[in-house]
């Protein structure tokens, strides 16, 4: 019996919906190595250095300098999806909620990538689009006020996220670019990244790693380095080359509901009036923003 042959189309959207779940349950695993010793150096050696090894055997053909890649994309590349994205993120969950990492990483990324296509591509922006952009910058507002007028320090976690979102934002235009594969975009970010996280943590240490328990670690181990190291980024570059950046992004639409949610369940953190509208405005805004022009561009239909 033959198994009938998958669309694209259908195979982007199942990328996506991993992509979003595994984004989800990765910021909640980071949000609780807050409340352990391992700090944002050692979650990225985890995150980087795992996959890293994991992905020898792809690396290996293709080196740390493919042919054809300039040396401008692979920057953007490591950048925006390595080492420097991972330390804002790692960081920024020292002092704010999953579901302020839901919103301020996950949904502004199509609003970043919106700036970008227009910065580098002069794509127009749609009147749905610039409704879901201005609904998603309404759930950032919406937040931001309640962190600036907390006595604490959310507000920088919420930066930091921000920043994160920039840096990310660059990835799926990059990946575009570059001409390779997933599998190999994933192993050439890593093998940068455990490069830099390794020799840096030569030079400061990694004292959180004598300090957590066996299946903390173990736990980390397996979301930093296999779900969200290697898993998560071939779900976003697969989803990326099957229905381009913009379609792709379209799902971020599920993560600040899926963190805000799942902070609450299994973080047992506060589901305010505030966290609730602005979670459910940064979906909205996702969906006009990316949802529908991102399934409708040309590229798309001839896939």
């Amino acid at each position: 019996m033959t198994l009938p042959k998958l669309s694209p189309l259908l195979l982007g959207c199942l990328a996506g919906v991993l992509t979003a779940c595994i984004g989800a349950s990765w910021q909640i695993v980071s949000r609780s190595a807050a409340l352990t010793p391992l700090g944002p150096l050692e979650l990225a050696v985890l995150r980087y250095a795992l996959p890293a090894l994991i992905l020898l055997p792809v690396l290996w053909p293709v080196g740390l300098k493919p042919a054809g890649v300039s040396w401008g994309v692979l920057f953007v590349l490591v950048c925006s999806s390595g080492l420097p994205f991972g330390l804002m993120a790692f960081w920024g969950t020292r002092f704010a909620p999953s579901a302020h990492m839901g919103v301020m990483m996950a949904a502004t990324g199509p609003l970043m990538t919106a700036g970008l296509l227009w910065l580098v591509e002069r794509r127009r922006i749609t009147h749905w689009q610039a409704l879901g952009l201005a609904a998603i910058a309404a759930s950032v507002l919406l937040l931001a006020s309640g962190s600036l007028h907390s006595t604490s320090s959310t507000w920088r976690g919420d930066a930091l996220f921000l920043l994160a979102a920039l840096m990310w934002s660059g990835f799926g235009l990059a990946f575009r670019r570059s001409g390779l594969t997933a599998w190999q975009a994933v192993a050439v970010v890593n093998a940068w990244s455990a490069l830099a996280v390794l020799a840096l943590a030569w030079v400061v240490g990694v004292p959180g790693f004598a300090q957590i328990d066996g299946r903390m670690l173990a736990l980390q181990a397996l979301w930093q380095g296999v779900m969200a190291g290697v898993l998560g980024l071939v779900s976003y570059t697969a989803a990326v080359r099957l229905l381009g950046a913009q379609a792709a992004a379209a799902f971020g639409a599920l993560v600040p509901v899926l963190a805000a949610w799942g902070g609450w369940w299994i973080l047992h953190e506060p589901l305010t009036v505030h966290v609730l509208i602005a979670s459910s405005l940064a979906t909205v805004g996702v969906g006009l923003a990316v949802g529908w022009s991102g399934f409708n561009n040309e590229n798309l239909k001839k896939k």
